[in-house]
């Protein structure tokens, strides 16, 4: 198992495959999944010749299951680790959800020549919760409930969570997709508690205004005006709007969970972002 120690002891599990010459595509997963979440992406883009490299967040998947350490900060800064012990060089960093959130961080501190653009898909930037700044945003009581029911009992409520807004299940004359709610109910709970509990606070209250404003790569926002977690207005558009090279692509029906449910969509035009860039 591939897995480097980071300065405070944790280990982070990763996958690292095809040529390691080749162009490198980093993939960061959403709450409370692992890498596992991109599978069909990681397959896509290394048929088409790039280095594929997707990691599980600490307190996720594989790696240990921190207590401490579990904020944006830390999640940013394993990922300049890891970009180090892999000496990742023009890397695209792809996100979904709070992994967008993590790209965000990471990006804008990453150390020079790391990074050549990112994509941000269903992403929590700049911000989820509702403030003064952001009348926008959900209130906090949405993320309260999150917590409730990770604390009460987080297997009904991942197995609520994929087979409802996640994936769009729950929408008239939708057709569930089994084997992508088992999927993430088995990610989800590989996890540890405390690190999904903790991670809630850090994608609904983190925010990412600076860090998209510091961005100076090409980065490309995907999201859908259909997304029942994230909510559209309050994240694509504004995001876009932070950015130096943003450029905004959304969808009108898809789910929060697009990657998955709809790859062949965001795979070509994720595809077509690197192409044009």
């Amino acid at each position: 198992m591939d897995l480097i120690i980071t300065s405070d002891g944790t280990r982070i599990f990763y996958k690292d495959w095809g040529p390691k010459d080749a162009r490198p595509i980093v993939f960061h997963h959403g709450w409370p999944l692992s890498s596992d979440e991109w599978d069909n992406q990681m397959m896509f883009f290394l048929e088409r010749g790039f280095r594929v490299i997707a990691h599980d967040r600490r307190g996720h998947g594989r790696s240990t299951q921190s207590g401490e350490g579990n904020d944006m900060d830390t999640y940013a800064d394993d990922v300049m680790q890891l970009a180090r012990v892999l000496d990742l060089r023009d890397a695209i960093h792809v996100g979904h959800s709070t992994g967008g959130g993590e790209v965000a961080r990471y990006v804008a501190r990453a150390e020079p020549g790391r990074v050549s653009m990112a994509v941000l898909i269903s992403a929590i930037t700049p911000v989820m919760i509702r403030k003064d700044s952001n009348p926008a945003g959900l209130p906090i009581e949405i993320f309260d409930g999150y917590r409730r029911a990770v604390a009460q009992n987080r297997a009904q409520a991942y197995l609520e969570i994929a087979s409802g807004p996640f994936y769009g299940f729950n929408r008239p004359n939708a057709v569930p997709i089994e084997g992508a709610i088992r999927n993430w109910w088995r990610q989800g709970m590989m996890g540890g508690i405390k690190a999904h509990y903790d991670c809630i606070r850090v994608f609904s209250e983190t925010d990412l205004t600076e860090d998209l404003k510091a961005i100076d790569v090409p980065v490309l926002v995907l999201h859908s005006e259909d997304d029942q977690v994230v909510p559209f207005a309050a994240s694509g558009p504004l995001a876009v709007k932070l950015l130096r090279r943003g450029t905004i692509k959304s969808y009108v029906d898809l789910p929060h969970g697009m990657p998955t449910s709809h790859p062949e969509i965001i795979n070509a035009d994720i595809m077509d972002f690197i192409d044009r860039e």
